[in-house]
């Protein structure tokens, strides 16, 4: 059995290169102003291939999101807020 348990982790290791990279953006967002902009922009964000979660912060203007760095790029987080009509910059 413990040959058996060995052998199948040997043998999984290699794919352990292929796990997704996790990272986490906050952008700061820019033309909010009402109880719908931060469910457009999340909804923006969401669509963007590689984004697993988006929080978005209406009285803080930013918006907090986990994307895989395989997928996607905090790049592509800013464009796609900025395509829906809200500007943003990557909080540093």
């Amino acid at each position: 059995m413990r040959q058996l348990v060995a052998a199948c982790l040997i043998a999984m290791q290699p794919l352990a290169s292929f796990a997704a990279t996790p990272r986490t953006a906050v952008l700061e967002v820019r033309n909010m102003d009402c109880a719908v902009c931060p469910i457009t922009v999340r909804k923006a964000l969401e669509q963007v291939p590689g984004v697993d979660s988006a929080k978005v912060d209406l009285q803080r203007k930013t918006a907090t999101v986990r994307f895989d760095a395989d997928k996607t790029s905090a790049a592509a987080l800013v464009k796609a807020t900025s395509d829906a009509g809200y500007p943003s910059t990557v909080r540093k």
